[in-house]
């Protein structure tokens, strides 16, 4: 690494020009140099050389933060050679935040990556209250999540937000909406279950007084009343292929006339989109028109169902707990083992629903097991052997396990490699490139196989 020394004094002078906190990194993360605003959001960082890595300052790891689970941008920035940005928890003086690190490499005279300028900028998405009904969580598939949203924001750009039912996906439409430049105007939601082809025109695109019986004043439409906001359709999936191309016409053209009106209006909204279904195999099945599905879907965000997001279900039942406005109950570990253990095939929504359930059945401070559902207390016994103890004996290299599985794995396939890589996923070469690699007494068994 090139001697800086002499230069501290100047890099120290062009990081504080940054008015968020901004940070010299060398390629072992080491703390180089920092500008004010990072001593006032973090503290004065260690000397050099003595718990001075930028992981244990802003994540106290031990590690990396790719060898904790989480995205690493210095790391993305070393293997691609470009600037990264990812939105991590930090630390801070003020408690935890959730950052937008932005990471650009820094080559030497020879061209090769030196050092890493770092710039940390507090994420206003996901930022609510606790109290409020809004997205919580700070495992890794959330936060990249949310990282997806707050890329997405600035824009106008139409968003699909995918995912089970239950993960939240209108809080995260809100989201989006609050982050933007329209978080000023007006956000609609529209539920596309419910709309039937008499409703549809006169929902979205509002009527004219006496254009049809009952109409017995004007009525301003859905898409009127976004106008400057989000216009956020709900279960877009569930509108029938015959109203699917008036939806199509108003994107495209921007522009639609009220039921019984005849004067042009301009609609000016960001469309976002949310289906807990497959709408690809809707498309190949001719249930939605594939024209519709590339104008809605420019930027896929997908939800990550609870039982993907780790950690998140203590922090969630908390807040849900808060929000119930029973603040004296709390989950025993018993009964928050319980929970870990269920996969939640409803997700928060059913979270929640137990989590009401619970509280008014527990007379006292601590839900316990008796208090859930019966599926959240009893597991198939067999299935828990088999989740809690897939390995047996001691600790082993995983190279040593590898060999193990490999050897066993030619044997339940009867030796036809060709079919094996398929199933391991990997390509012909490589697996013959593992069998060479097998110690001598295994590679005289996988011969004969």
């Amino acid at each position: 690494m090139p001697h800086l020394s002499g230069k501290l004094p100047d890099i120290v002078a062009l990081l504080d020009g940054f008015s968020d906190p901004a940070v010299l990194i060398g390629r072992d993360y080491s703390i180089l140099t920092a500008n004010r605003e990072y001593h006032e959001h973090y503290g004065k960082p260690p000397q050099r050389g003595v718990g001075s890595r930028c992981y244990e300052v802003s994540h106290h790891f031990s590690r990396p933060c790719d060898e904790a689970g989480e995205t690493c941008p210095l790391r993305n920035s070393l293997a691609t050679g470009q600037a990264q940005r990812v939105l991590h928890v930090h630390y801070t003086r003020k408690g935890e935040e959730r950052v937008s690190v932005e990471t650009m490499p820094i080559r030497d005279e020879s061209g090769e990556i030196a050092y890493f300028l770092e710039i940390l900028r507090e994420s206003g998405v996901g930022a609510a209250p606790i109290n409020e009904q809004r997205l919580i969580g700070h495992s890794p598939a959330f936060l990249r999540m949310l990282e997806m949203i707050e890329r997405a924001a600035p824009s106008d750009t139409a968003v699909l937000l995918l995912g089970e039912s239950g993960t939240g996906k209108e809080m995260a439409a809100l989201e989006l909406h609050e982050a933007s430049r329209r978080a000023g105007g007006p956000f609609v939601p529209v539920e596309c279950s419910g709309l039937t082809e008499s409703l549809f025109e006169s929902e979205l695109f509002g009527h004219e007084k006496g254009s049809f019986t009952g109409a017995y004043a004007r009525k301003t439409g859905l898409v009127e009343a976004a106008h400057g906001g989000t216009l956020f359709f709900d279960e877009v999936a569930d509108i029938p292929l015959s109203l699917q191309v008036k939806l199509l016409r108003l994107l495209e053209t921007r522009s639609y006339r009220r039921v019984g009106g005849v004067e042009t209006r301009q609609a000016e909204f960001r469309l976002v989109c949310a289906t807990h279904g497959d709408l690809r195999q809707a498309v190949r099945e001719g249930r939605f028109r594939r024209d519709l599905y590339y104008r809605i879907s420019t930027f896929p965000i997908t939800l990550p169902p609870l039982r993907e997001r780790g950690d998140d279900l203590e922090l969630i039942a908390d807040a849900l707990l808060e929000r119930l406005n029973r603040k004296r109950h709390h989950l025993s570990e018993k009964a928050l083992e319980c929970l870990k253990d269920y996969d939640f095939p409803g997700n928060v929504r059913e979270l929640r629903n137990i989590l009401e359930r619970a509280v008014l059945l527990c007379d006292g401070e601590a839900i316990g097991p008796e208090h859930l559902p019966e599926e959240c207390r009893f597991r198939n016994p067999e299935a828990q052997d088999t989740q809690e103890k897939p390995f047996s004996g001691p600790v082993q290299p995983l190279d040593t396990i590898e060999q193990q599985y490999l050897r066993w794995a030619l044997e339940q396939q009867g030796g036809d490699k060709r079919d094996l890589a398929k199933t391991l996923g990997l390509s012909e070469r490589t697996l013959y490139r593992k069998l060479r690699e097998l110690k001598p007494h295994d590679k005289g068994r996988s011969s004969q196989d």
